[in-house]
């Protein structure tokens, strides 16, 4: 009879154990996130990168694209700077959106470093842009319930060109670090940021300028040490971050040059977005729209906090980095980020 209760009691154990195990490897499966999921995906074999196809008046070329994270509620297209930067500069974005479950798309736009470069001046225009947007959007499959368009110095340019021109594919804007006027953007750096540099260096600088003497060496060296350090990355630049340095090495100067110009005190001689302002046209915008500045930027915070009352929609967020500040003030800009993506996903903005 002892051994008949004991036996009863250890398949009873067995069974609770057993039960137990099963719940646990349920509760489990129900718990574990898909964010991460790529099997099945037409992009699996290859991390997430898909070249898409870009039709264009001097033929098809291919751009690089490639997907972090699975959310199809939550998905950001980054459009770089430059213009012929790269998505690089949006690596430490690695560092804060997966534990957020936020979905974000890496881009190189036409005649940037891992896309296709056909080196071809006509079609860098904000028109050829915009479309080129718009054919990236399609093949992605974002569309006006998921789409969030985050465009940072150039890309913030070409996010605005978007919006007006597409803003009902877009379920939020993120404008990163860029003017709505290229002509205020080039006054802003001659008039404040320009005064507040050695008079030494600066009358150094401008003499090179003034002689279109670009491609000296000293001319790069001052502006790294005395430019850049102060208002594009706020660290000593032995302590700049990979990713950066990479963007700067990959950076195509024709495309640059033809657009933004040799300076980087505004947009100068004969860039072709010398002129480009769409300030009188940010009411026209009603999708929700998160302006991000930074007090040290190359671009004028005040009037980025501006902009923000001019969208129908708008919030500002004004961190204490420089143009980089994903990198020298993360804190500020990626729970400003997050916090805009998630307030328009749950309907609070």
């Amino acid at each position: 009879m002892k051994t008949n209760i004991i036996l009863s009691v250890a398949v009873i154990c067995l069974f609770f154990s057993c039960t137990d195990k099963t719940n646990t490897t349920t509760a489990e499966k129900e718990t574990k996130s898909s964010y991460f999921y790529y099997s099945n995906s037409d992009d699996q074999n290859t991390g997430g990168i898909k070249m898409i196809p870009i039709e264009t008046p001097k033929g098809t070329f291919n751009v690089y694209t490639k997907r972090m994270g699975n959310n199809p509620k939550m998905r950001v297209l980054l459009l770089h700077g430059g213009p012929g930067a790269t998505h690089e500069i949006f690596e430490n974005f690695d560092g804060y959106l997966p534990n957020e479950e936020i979905e974000y798309i890496y881009y190189d736009q036409l005649d940037s470093y891992y896309s296709d470069k056909p080196n071809d001046s006509t079609l860098w225009t904000t028109e050829h842009f915009v479309e080129e947007v718009e054919q990236v959007r399609i093949a992605l499959n974002l569309n006006k319930d998921n789409f969030y368009l985050l465009g940072q110095s150039w890309g913030g340019m070409l996010a605005m060109e978007y919006a007006l021109k597409y803003q009902d594919n877009l379920k939020g804007l993120i404008i990163s670090n860029m003017m709505a006027s290229a002509p205020e953007y080039t006054k802003y750096a001659n008039e404040v940021l320009g005064p507040q540099m050695n008079p030494e260096v600066l009358k150094e600088i401008m003499d090179m300028e003034a002689n279109n003497d670009f491609d000296n060496p000293r001319y790069s060296e001052l502006l790294m040490n005395h430019y850049y350090t102060e208002h594009l990355l706020r660290k000593p630049v032995e302590e700049w971050p990979k990713s950066i340095n990479l963007a700067f090495e990959h950076l195509n100067p024709n495309i640059y040059i033809y657009m933004q110009g040799h300076s980087e005190f505004g947009m100068t001689g004969n860039a072709s977005l010398k002129n480009w302002d769409v300030s009188t046209r940010l009411k026209e915008i009603k999708t929700p729209t998160l302006m991000l500045g930074a007090k040290y930027d190359t671009m004028d915070p005040k009037y980025m906090e501006w902009m923000a009352t001019e969208v129908q929609n708008g919030r500002s967020v004004t961190t204490n980095g420089s143009h980089c500040s994903q990198f020298d003030d993360p804190e500020t800009y990626f729970s400003g980020l997050i916090k805009f993506i998630k307030d328009v996903d749950n309907g609070s903005f």
